[in-house]
């Protein structure tokens, strides 16, 4: 049986390998769409047993996959070598011990510090921003730098562990190293774009200038930030387009969402409203709302007039501020709309439309002409009315 195994070891190996690989592309599919999915939606013991069989056959293809590596090491002694047990149990107690216990430490390892990092980062970022921002904010700043952090951890765990192994299998791992250092300037000169990447994602990060779940502005693509890492950024826009942005890229990036927000709108009024009358009902409106059960915890300060903002070409454009909750201004902006539109065709506030005078080059009262059948005026020098085509004079 070992001899059968150990002669298509290498067919083992490779079909373990892609069974990996398959369980674990299916396995995030699987998360993606139950997280999809509303809590009422989803059936709890059928993804625990669904959970169950994936660790099952994760752990069956593990051990063939270790058994695989076994025999092709042993076989690998010479052309006419034997693997019997003997030859196992020697490994196994010399080597194999130590490689087991390696990846057993390096996965405790890596557990230790998906547990303790989200608490230490919630700790540093409470530290830091203490009094200065809203729960939400210590939310996602300490989501964004935990997953940073995490796996960052995690593949050097994994890289100092890979190299910890391969002396084991009579692996010389000196050249590796060289090659890796003349591989990496190598990158260097051909990845620098990729470099740039980086280095801007950890200024990103450090200076806080967004974290998941933050409405942005970067590289001019305006949306929800999904994911932020040290190479990219990932945005989701209002007609959820998923958008991928490198760091290396992004010179502005406006925050929407950062703190408070603001609502800002302008609104226009005929030319012969009383502005006393209109600043009292607009300001009267955004009392009201700030008062409102559901809105008086969205508004942080009831929306105001702050100035006479333009003369328009149709109306009087009144500029109106409010400061809101992160990520409220929308929802707040639309409900002022609607209720200002309410309490101005209460009070007979004209809401003006664009419109236009024409004017012939001449004064029409002093030197023009009306028009006897329509009444409509006309240059002096006008034979005809512009209006009905009836004579003149």
């Amino acid at each position: 049986m070992w001899d059968w195994f150990s002669a298509n070891s290498i067919w083992f190996l490779s079909a373990a390998a892609l069974g990996i690989t398959a369980l674990i592309f299916f396995r995030n599919r699987f998360r993606d769409r139950i997280a999809k999915l509303k809590p009422e939606q989803r059936n709890t013991r059928r993804n625990r047993v669904i959970n169950r069989i994936y660790l099952y056959a994760m752990g069956i293809l593990l051990v063939i996959i270790l058994a695989a590596v076994v025999a092709i090491v042993f076989s690998g002694e010479g052309a006419n070598a034997t693997i019997n047990t003997e030859d196992i149990q020697e490994w196994l107690l010399t080597n194999g011990i130590s490689i087991l216990a390696y990846i057993i430490i390096a996965y405790v390892i890596f557990r230790l510090l998906k547990l303790a990092v989200p608490r230490l980062v919630i700790g540093f970022v409470k530290a830091r921003g203490k009094g200065r921002h809203s729960k939400s904010w210590f939310e996602k700043r300490a989501q964004t730098l935990s997953n940073m952090i995490t796996w960052t951890l995690g593949l050097i765990i994994a890289a100092i562990t890979l190299f910890m192994i391969l002396p084991k299998f009579n692996v010389d791992i000196t050249p590796l190293l060289a090659g890796a250092g003349v591989a990496g300037i190598a990158i260097g000169f051909g990845a620098q774009n990729l470099i740039k990447d980086f280095v801007s994602g950890v200024f990103i990060l450090m200076e806080d200038q967004y974290n998941t779940g933050d409405v942005v502005k970067i590289a001019g693509i305006s949306g929800t930030v999904e994911e932020v890492n040290l190479r990219r950024t990932v945005l989701r826009d209002l007609d959820g387009i998923l958008h991928t942005i490198p760091n290396g890229i992004i010179t502005t990036a406006s925050n929407y969402t950062r703190d408070w927000s603001r609502v800002k709108l302008d609104v226009s009024v005929g030319y012969n409203e009383d502005m006393d009358h209109v600043f009292e009902v607009i300001n009267r409106v955004g009392k009201e709302m700030a008062g409102d059960e559901h809105f008086r915890t969205l508004i942080k300060t009831p929306p105001q007039v702050l100035r006479v903002q333009k003369f328009g070409d149709s109306g009087i454009d009144i500029r109106i501020l409010g400061d809101v909750r992160p990520m409220k201004q929308w929802e707040v902006t639309g409900e002022l709309r609607k209720r200002l539109k309410k309490a101005f065709d209460d009070e007979g506030i004209e809401i003006p439309w664009p419109h236009v005078k024409l004017y012939f080059g001449e004064n029409q009262q002093g030197n023009g002409i009306v028009c006897k059948a329509c009444s409509h005026p006309n240059p002096a020098a006008g034979k005809f009315c512009a209006n009905c085509g009836a004579k003149l004079g």
